[in-house]
């Protein structure tokens, strides 16, 4: 998440916690979610969950002082990553399990122990720009962005105040074009807590999942007003295609930043067309690299020319014309393939 602030009228607080749910399994990003959980692929370098959580505690004029992620099970590895991520940012790192997928609401309350005080949730399926501004005037905060057809998403209902009065799913016939992107700023984290408690003790299912939009609207009832926040611009990771066009997005915002290749890559006849993202110990030799392209760590390249692709670590890759691609850990790719979307160990040639 890139975050855009314009007017910042962030008030007074303590302190601030971040849950990010992130224990769904990532189908649509398949095949390159089957080892890495999606939020932890790299976007320009970054898993994409560090960058939304970056950017949150980068906007708080308070301190964050627990970033709470409800994961599956992802393994020790994983979870020391995002245990020091949060560390990284001087906040105490949590961790909670998920161990179904029972909907939004049911992962959120898979942390509600840190369900107090002034919360933010974030789902890490996105990143974006936006104003960030929590309002102690409202009880919560529905970050959404207008969109072009609305039938593909969640979208909030205002009122003549500019005040959210109700949620809906998909709808077939017009009624917003105001579309949920993912993050929620509440200032009772508690007062959240007890309305999806009261969801999972009823069993009342959407769908067949506890929403959080159900909470929410009883909120809503009871008096809570809840506010849209404006969203500048949305970007998706929800498949191959959208992931590669984020990745060039987020090079695109951080070039003015200055040249994001490592200072030990080797580069023999090379060209680099910027902006591009160039990790540590990364070979590159007789090729053309960019624009828009991310490689990680220990990856060689031969002969080639790559433009507009994510290429992950220990990757292997000789005499390809690629674009728009996106490929794994550990890959050994050798022919004239344009377009690929590989996993990680994946190993392809032209003889294959």
């Amino acid at each position: 998440m890139v975050l855009d602030i314009q007017e910042n009228k962030i008030f007074n607080r303590v302190d601030m916690k971040i849950i990010v749910p992130m224990a769904g399994m990532g189908k649509r990003m398949r095949p390159h979610t089957l080892v890495t959980p999606k939020p932890l692929l790299p976007i320009a370098g970054k898993p994409i969950v560090q960058r939304l959580v970056e950017d949150i505690v980068g906007v708080c004029k308070e301190k964050v002082d627990e970033i709470a992620y409800v994961i599956g099970d992802f393994g020790k590895e994983v979870e020391s990553k995002l245990i020091k991520i949060a560390e990284n940012l001087g906040a105490k790192g949590s961790i909670y399990y998920q161990e179904e997928p029972l909907g939004t609401a049911h992962a959120i309350y898979c942390a509600k122990d840190s369900l107090k005080g002034k919360v933010v949730v974030a789902f890490a399926d996105t990143l974006f720009r936006a104003e960030f501004n929590f309002d102690d005037s409202c009880d919560g905060i529905v970050w959404v962005k207008k969109v072009e057809d609305p039938r593909a998403f969640g979208v909030v209902k205002l009122n003549d105040k500019n005040q959210i009065t109700a949620f809906v799913e998909k709808p077939d016939t017009f009624v917003s074009d105001l579309a949920i992107i993912g993050i929620y700023y509440f200032k009772d984290g508690e007062n959240l807590s007890n309305e999806i408690k009261y969801l999972l003790d009823n069993k009342i299912l959407d769908k067949g999942e506890y929403q959080l939009t159900v909470a929410l609207e009883n909120m809503m009832k009871k008096g809570k007003v809840i506010l849209p926040g404006k969203v500048n611009e949305w970007m998706d990771c929800g498949n191959k295609d959208a992931t590669v066009d984020t990745n060039k997005r987020i090079l695109e915002l951080s070039k003015n930043n200055g040249r994001m290749i490592a200072a030990n890559l080797i580069k023999e006849n090379s060209v680099i067309i910027d902006p591009c993202f160039i990790g540590e110990n990364v070979e590159i030799r007789n090729s053309v690299i960019g624009p828009h392209v991310s490689i990680s760590e220990n990856t060689k390249i031969d002969n080639s020319v790559i433009s507009n692709s994510i290429i992950q670590s220990n990757s292997i890759l000789s005499n390809l014309i690629l674009h728009n691609s996106m490929l794994g850990n550990n890959v050994n790719v050798e022919g004239e393939s344009k377009e690929l979307s590989l996993g990680d160990y994946s190993t392809q040639s032209s003889t294959n």
